[in-house]
């Protein structure tokens, strides 16, 4: 899942070699957070939010596919 998150934001902002990830597991629930150039965010988070609501969606579809529950953190 982590692969795939880094995969979507490094296609989605202007400096991808600064995109990485962390994970952490809090209570069974894996949180993935992702970290970003800070002139990168608003690319990551899309207009109103979508593009984010919808790496969210592919991330839970992914995740139920394995069993697991995952949450998303945009760190800038």
């Amino acid at each position: 899942m982590k692969e795939f998150v880094e995969f979507i934001a490094r296609h989605l902002v202007d400096h991808p070699e600064a995109v990485s990830i962390d994970t952490e597991d809090r209570e069974g629930t894996l949180v993935l957070k992702l970290k970003v150039k800070e002139s990168d965010v608003g690319k990551i988070i899309g207009k109103s939010g979508r593009t984010a609501s919808a790496v969210r969606t592919l991330l839970r579809a992914v995740a139920a596919k394995e069993g697991k529950r995952v949450l998303l953190d945009i760190v800038g």
